[in-house]
């Protein structure tokens, strides 16, 4: 028998345009997105991005010595700006995002969460 995993803070998870979201937040976000860069406001619209968390001394390493990384669920060039936007869609922060999240801002990547 097979069970069906639920997600741990009760996501439910949605499919937009044939893509599938882990909740309706992020696929909610995507559409949003999409439509500002059909409309010329943005561009190069990006998902599950994966930024490489780097320390001082170098590249930040987990206990099992792999490189550290945060994966934000979208990223976009602001054409107004002319900056790159990173974007998380969270509904339930975990301790674990919040310090990688902190690693990225010393780094001057700043993470919006939606």
């Amino acid at each position: 028998m097979i069970r069906k995993r639920r997600n741990k803070f009760a996501a439910k998870r949605t499919e937009f345009d044939g893509i599938a979201f882990d909740s309706k937040r992020e696929a909610k976000r995507w559409a949003e997105l999409c439509l500002l860069e059909k409309a010329g406001e943005i561009a190069d619209l990006r998902r599950q991005v994966v930024l490489e968390l780097e320390g001082r001394d170098g590249p930040l390493l987990t206990r099992t010595g792999r490189r550290m990384r945060l994966t934000v669920d979208f990223s976009y060039t602001d054409l107004r700006t002319g900056l790159t936007v990173y974007e998380d869609a969270k509904g339930m922060p975990t301790r674990d995002y919040e310090v990688r999240r902190a690693v990225a801002a010393a780094q001057g990547i700043e993470v919006i969460e939606i």
